[in-house]
């Protein structure tokens, strides 16, 4: 890759950066994440008592929190990146969407360092390891295709309406809750399910569990259809973002 320099150093600068001057440094990537499932394995296992079939809730909640929390800090990233390297953006050139890639292979860092304590938590709970779980590795490759393309497409719209990282916060808090994050989908009755198959989030999570708890390939109908989601955004996307690139420098 031409400019694989140029985005090492970027997301190198980005992991330093955000973790200068802090006392805990790197381990805020993983505190933060198993604090949230502390909390919601308390109130979702001894209050509320969400269904997790069979698997023990904290692990059950860790397995889908873990790629929520890598997609919605990613996208709150992305949509900024170009504004935050306006600098860049003005006064050389490059391709831009290496400023979105970098940015989510920081956030690819974070995902991979939190998920050592995920490993702690399997041999915790006793979880059989199984040769399926290595089937994790090309789902998040999916996921981060899909991460890639809504950020190339929110990152290019907020430069020029800025309000459109406060409107995706509020669809964001929206989406949390229509992804079997903190239950499972057959919670749901059988007739909303549906919705589950149209939200690439909920794909992904759902085979997540499947290769992680129950030693079997993921639903391939369902995952294809995250993959066709996935493949169509970064396609259009790109194709957006690379056609409004030439005023970028005007508008930052």
């Amino acid at each position: 890759m031409q400019y694989w320099d140029l985005v090492k150093h970027l997301a190198m600068r980005e992991i330093k950066a955000r973790y200068k001057q802090s006392f805990l440094g790197l381990l805020w990537v993983v505190l933060n994440p198993f604090f949230q499932m502390v909390i919601l394995s308390f109130v979702f296992s001894n209050i509320v008592k969400f269904p997790s079939l069979g698997i023990p809730y904290p692990v059950f909640l860790y397995a889908g929190l873990l790629p929520w929390v890598y997609f919605s800090t990613a996208i709150g990233a992305s949509m900024n990146v170009l504004i935050d390297n306006s600098p860049l953006v003005k006064k050389i050139y490059f391709p831009r969407e290496i400023l979105v890639f970098s940015s989510l292979i920081a956030k690819t860092f974070d995902f991979f360092l939190s998920s050592i304590l995920f490993i702690a938590l399997l041999i915790y709970f006793k979880i059989t390891f199984t040769w399926y779980m290595l089937i994790f590795i090309p789902i998040f490759l999916i996921q981060f295709l899909f991460t890639y393309g809504l950020g190339l497409l929110l990152s290019a719209l907020n430069l020029f309406y800025r309000d459109v990282q406060f409107l995706f916060n509020l669809i964001l808090t929206l989406w949390f809750y229509l992804t079997p994050v903190i239950y499972a989908t057959e919670f749901f009755p059988e007739q909303y399910r549906w919705i589950f198959k149209i939200n690439p989030m909920s794909v992904f999570i759902n085979a997540y569990r499947q290769v992680l708890f129950t030693g079997t390939m993921p639903n391939i109908g369902s995952l294809g259809i995250g993959i066709g989601i996935s493949i169509g955004l970064f396609a259009g996307s790109y194709l957006l973002f690379k056609r409004l690139e030439g005023i970028f420098a005007d508008v930052a």
